[in-house]
């Protein structure tokens, strides 16, 4: 699957909050109810202090999934393991700016590989700091909390980054947010210029997660 064209409105579920001993199911729950892309969330317990899933998940889970797989890799060195997470079936790989060793060349080793690519912005890290690169990428990501944890409260500080970051990038390359997303923050950085919605506490903490998402996309409206 390709990165859908940017423009779009588009809800990412991210499995972090989802049941972890029925991903599978979670996910096609989620795919019923018009869903194309799924955020996975990787961490290495080194740049954030929480461990999460490796490629060995990803290849299991692709077996099972259609949807784009948007790889949010939060780890320590994103080159070492970029490829590996291709390998497993990942669509598109994000990386964080303040763990890349030279980005412009992974975000190019990616897109041999026939993934896309992305960058990610803590909420502490300005925007200047991809002003080169992010117009390299499919896909920014701007963080609205402290990556890590899921079920944070959102920072609306942080999301104002996010108009910024369209005008380096302008309107051909996805602007995704990550963090206290639902239907009462989507508003607020649909507004500022994302389209890329990753939500994961506001989708799987709830009994009904189409319903969960259909309140997201109404709130988009």
């Amino acid at each position: 699957m390709r990165l859908p064209k940017a423009g779009t409105i588009e809800i990412a579920p991210s499995i972090l909050s989802a049941d972890f001993a029925r991903l599978a199911d979670e996910i096609a729950v989620v795919e019923s109810a018009g869903v194309n892309m799924v955020h996975l969330d990787v961490m290495d317990g080194h740049f954030v202090p929480n461990i999460t899933i490796g490629p060995v998940v990803v290849e299991k889970l692709r077996k099972c999934s259609s949807s784009v797989f948007d790889c949010h890799l939060m780890i320590s060195e994103p080159a070492e393991y970029a490829e590996r997470f291709v390998e497993a079936g990942a669509d598109h790989i994000t990386f964080h700016i303040e763990a890349a060793k030279g980005p412009e060349k992974l975000i190019d080793k990616l897109h041999e590989l026939g993934c896309t690519a992305g960058i990610c912005l803590n909420p502490a890290t300005e925007v200047k700091t991809i002003e080169q690169v992010g117009p390299l990428c499919d896909m920014v990501l701007v963080m609205t909390v402290h990556p890590g944890f899921g079920a944070q409260a959102f920072m609306p500080e942080a999301a104002e980054k996010v108009v910024r970051v369209r005008e380096i990038v302008g309107p051909d390359v996805r602007v995704e947010v990550d963090g206290g997303i639902n239907s009462e923050t989507v508003p607020i950085v649909v507004g500022y210029g994302a389209d890329t919605l990753v939500a994961g506490n506001a989708i799987f903490a709830k009994t009904d997660r189409i319903a969960a998402i259909n309140a997201i996309r109404d709130s988009c409206r």
